[in-house]
């Protein structure tokens, strides 16, 4: 599985950062690093939506405050 943060400056200011972070931390505690790519990417071109974040292709809009949702409900229950 692959996860891609944008880091542009748009979803920097909303929080990308914080939810890299976040993210990092939770694969780790799942014990999933061999199992999840996390990478970071540019400009999604959905600025207004953002934090963006693609779940292997699957698009999706994040903020630092729904983290811990979005990888239980899109991560762990698809790995599981």
């Amino acid at each position: 599985m692959k996860i891609t943060v944008c880091i542009g400056s748009s979803c920097h200011i909303k929080g990308s950062r914080q939810v890299v972070e976040q993210l990092q931390q939770l694969i780790s505690e799942n014990n999933l690093k061999d199992r999840v790519e996390l990478a970071g990417t540019f400009c999604m071109g959905k600025c207004q939506q953002g934090v963006c974040v693609t779940v292997d292709n699957a698009f999706h809009s994040v903020s630092p405050d729904t983290v811990k949702d979005f990888f239980d409900k899109n991560v762990l229950s698809q790995l599981a």
